[in-house]
């Protein structure tokens, strides 16, 4: 069941889920501010997952959060200085050169952190983790 915040209208998994509460932008007004490099690696990631199934984009000051109906957050994308920060949650850990960060456990699922610096990083064994992230 989805729970809208009345306050910001964002969606969320829970009910009275904790948040920052500030409304959701719409995509123009994220990209109207930022690094050129952000929307084609935003457009590669948004066409795989929808490609899986229905998707709800979140785009905030600190990112964008990618959402199932159910608002329950599968992946965020991150901008950062030289590259955008795609991270996800899988019931597993990945060993790989790729994973920038330590997987950190959270509640059953191990956290992830890929380092995109082009839409061409975002290659099929990220696409991988991330149907993965989508999954399940």
């Amino acid at each position: 069941m989805v729970w809208e915040c009345p306050e910001c209208g964002r969606r969320f998994a829970r009910r009275a889920q904790g948040h920052e509460c500030a409304p959701a932008m719409t995509l123009a007004e994220y990209f109207s501010v930022g690094p050129e490099r952000e929307r084609p690696i935003f457009d590669a990631v948004h066409a795989h997952v929808e490609s899986l199934g229905p998707v709800h984009v979140e785009p905030l000051s600190v990112g964008i959060f990618l959402k199932h109906e159910d608002g329950a957050k599968f992946a965020e994308l991150r901008p950062m200085q030289r590259w955008v920060a795609l991270s996800f949650a899988l019931r597993r850990t990945v060993d790989h050169r790729q994973i920038s960060r330590k997987p950190i456990a959270y509640s059953g699922l191990y956290y992830h952190v890929v380092n995109l610096r082009s839409a061409a990083d975002f290659d099929e064994e990220v696409r991988g983790w991330l149907t993965e992230a989508y999954l399940g």
